[in-house]
């Protein structure tokens, strides 16, 4: 077995990392897990929507507060001031959320723009509050053709840079013109089934982060860039 050598030089703030007694959670919120839902089409008849819907009611049946974002009349990213109501209503949506959903059709290969449109609105931070970090996020996609997972998976590296807790399990529903009826309601069936077991996945990995987000997303690169900037306000003021 090979040991590390000595490092008397090591710099002592690198050893700045919070305490494993904070990683113990906060007390108990007085609320149900809170999750926003995105979807990423505008049309009448909308398979991204139908099945955020039915993954709505699923998480209610778990105990979840559930909003979904209507994202029409959401203007293209840059086009308005960050102010535009509907800019601010997505915001604090996100700010509001515990975990989010984010559903998307395949379209030439990858994500709508409506998706990527509501996504590229939401900053990683909006002074000193973080609208997506430490949030737990579910994809989903539905699919015109053959399954695929170009949607997911594009939506799940979104969600990295976005810095939420992606859980392991996805939906991806194909022909989903074949899986809703007239009045868009999911059949029975195993993409349905599939559905039910993200929801309930991602309810349970909301519970367990409850309280712990601040601890997890805890970074020594922002403590240490903060820490700086109080430094330089200091001899500002001199």
């Amino acid at each position: 077995m090979t040991s590390l050598p000595d490092l008397p030089n090591i710099r002592p703030e690198l050893l700045d990392i919070p305490t494993a007694a904070k990683l113990a959670p906060s007390p108990e919120p007085d609320h149900p897990p809170r999750i926003l839902l995105l979807y990423g089409s505008l049309r009448e008849r909308s398979f991204s929507r139908f099945l955020t819907y039915e993954a709505a009611r699923i998480l209610e049946h778990f105990g979840a507060e559930v909003k979904i974002f209507d994202p029409m009349e959401l203007p293209m990213v840059g086009s308005v001031p960050e102010d535009h109501p509907k800019v601010a209503e997505l915001r604090a949506l996100c700010l509001w959320s515990e975990g989010q959903v984010w559903c998307s059709p395949e379209r030439h290969g990858a994500i709508t723009a409506v998706m990527k449109n509501q996504i590229d609105w939401i900053p990683l931070e909006q002074g000193a509050v973080r609208p997506s970090q430490g949030r737990t996020l579910a994809v989903m996609q539905v699919c015109g053709g053959s399954q695929s997972f170009n949607v997911v998976n594009t939506l799940r590296l979104l969600g990295r840079w976005m810095r939420m807790f992606t859980i392991p399990n996805q939906s991806s529903v194909p022909m989903a013109y074949k899986e809703f009826d007239d009045a868009g309601r999911m059949r029975p069936s195993a993409y349905y089934d599939r559905v039910v077991d993200v929801m309930e996945e991602l309810f349970k990995f909301t519970l367990l982060m409850r309280g712990r987000t601040d601890y997890l997303t805890d970074r020594y690169s922002e403590r240490n860039e903060r820490a700086k900037k109080a430094i330089d306000r200091q001899i500002a003021q001199l």
